[in-house]
């Protein structure tokens, strides 16, 4: 049975290329264009892996964050952080607030965003990726 991940993004190109390489490595993949249709779905379908950019309509990725760190049912559910901002202070709180990861989008390229989730998978808690 294939991993499923959960890609919370609303850049609608980018959510696909992401879901495109994931299906080609076996993976199964779930998406969701806006932060509260996101937490819907981790809720609901409780994926392997979450990819949450942060700058989200409808609810924020830190409220999507932390909304499943607070939940015994989501609180295990591996999270990357896939986003443009790249300040300290939110990186800061991302890995505070639980995730795994904290990856710049224009720090990685696709193949590397990949080997990151499979990291991620095998339990590699990282507490920070940075170039």
């Amino acid at each position: 049975m294939s991993k499923k991940i959960l890609i919370i993004e609303d850049d609608t190109f980018f959510r696909g290329l992401i879901s495109k390489k994931l299906l080609a490595e076996g993976f199964g993949v779930l998406q969701a264009a806006d932060g509260g249709g996101g937490l819907d779905q981790v809720k609901n379908e409780k994926p392997d892996l979450v990819i949450l950019d942060l700058l989200l309509p409808t609810v924020h990725g830190f409220e999507v964050l932390s909304s499943m760190k607070a939940d015994d049912s989501t609180n295990q559910i591996p999270v990357i952080i896939l986003t443009n901002l790249g300040q300290e202070e939110d990186i800061a709180k991302g890995i505070k607030l639980g995730a795994n990861d904290y990856l710049i989008k224009s720090q990685y390229n696709v193949e590397e965003i990949i080997e990151k989730i499979k990291n991620a998978l095998k339990k590699e808690k990282v507490i920070l990726s940075q170039k």
